[in-house]
């Protein structure tokens, strides 16, 4: 396992440095931010010495070099507007983003896996072709309508549920949390549920296929054989088997979730990166554009990690040396 880990250390710090590259040129190339930070009515001289004091009148190459040296300290720049280190901007909007995605995983979850092996084991019962309507809604219908519908429906027709913002937090090792409170879970549940249904269609998809394959294997047949009860066998036998890809595939929807929470925190107004992101585009804020992406990209690689060591756990015939 250590070799394994080693090995993806070293994989991961060259694509960190490509991305980063891609990123920062990709950003840097597009539009100028004086063009939108600046007063139309500044002087010559006062445009000059705002564009020397962000770095902008450097070659792109030497920009990036000064870059990449500050990166290896911590220091992903300071941004255009806010005047503060991107690094930290990022982070305190953070714990929102991770809250929002991991209520929006859990729903999936909790709801998807009973869907899905329901379905896999009726296929043809009214029921089962239900669920699965359902999940081709769920891949088919836009982020953003859905989030419109329940605001319109659940916040301003029956008034049930607060439609914006973050409500009231709750402090957990210092970091504020809104599932802490009554008015933060109800403030979260619209947001949240908004960005579960299409990863709930696909945990209902992968769950069904899954259940469908394993329940005519052997083994199944085997467990009966020996007389084992049908929950122990769905549960412990069935379950156990179905569980490896879908883990495998909800570890990386998981980065997905929140690299592309940006349209429901939008439409919920939720404080996160997404909403930050947004925001910072809107007046070129380079700093805190590149900062974000590079956060998301070492997401990626350290939960793609996780999930092939997890992969190992639940399956003892994959070792981690045969994964590439």
């Amino acid at each position: 396992m250590t070799v394994f880990i080693i090995r993806r250390l070293m994989q991961s710090a060259v694509v960190m440095l490509v991305m980063s590259m891609v990123v920062f040129i990709g950003v840097y190339m597009i539009g100028n931010p004086v063009d939108i930070l600046i007063n139309p009515e500044a002087t010559e001289d006062e445009i000059r010495e705002i564009v020397r004091s962000l770095g902008l009148d450097q070659p792109l190459w030497y920009q990036y070099g000064r870059f990449l040296y500050n990166a290896l300290q911590g220091d992903l720049g300071e941004s255009f507007v806010f005047g503060s280190p991107a690094i930290d901007l990022i982070f305190q909007r953070m714990p929102a983003t991770l809250e929002l995605a991991s209520a929006a995983m859990l729903i999936a979850v909790v709801l998807g896996i009973p869907l899905g092996m329901l379905a896999g084991l009726r296929p043809a019962a009214l029921t089962s072709r239900g669920i699965m309507a359902g999940s081709i809604l769920g891949f088919s219908l836009p982020t953003f309508w859905i989030g419109l519908m329940m605001i319109l429906f659940f916040g301003v027709t029956l008034n049930w549920l607060p439609t914006g913002g973050r409500g009231d937090t709750g402090e957990l090792f210092g970091i504020e949390f809104s599932f802490l409170t009554l008015d933060g879970l109800s403030h979260l549940l619209l947001p949240a549920t908004n960005l579960a249904l299409f990863k709930l269609a696909l945990v209902i998809r992968l769950t069904r296929a899954g259940t469908a394959e394993v329940i005519h294997q052997d083994f199944i047949k085997f467990a009966r054989a020996k007389g084992l009860s049908k929950q122990r066998i769905l549960f412990v036998h069935v379950l156990k088997n179905i569980l490896i890809p879908v883990i495998t595939v909800l570890g990386l929807e998981f980065g997905n979730i929140v690299a592309f929470a940006v349209v429901t925190e939008t439409v919920f107004a939720w404080p996160g990166m997404g909403k930050l992101i947004i925001d910072s585009m809107e007046v070129l804020d380079r700093p805190i554009i590149v900062a974000y992406l590079i956060v998301v990209v070492f997401m990626f690689i350290l939960i793609n990690l996780v999930v092939d060591i997890l992969y190992s756990v639940l399956d003892p015939r994959v070792r981690l040396r045969e994964i590439r």
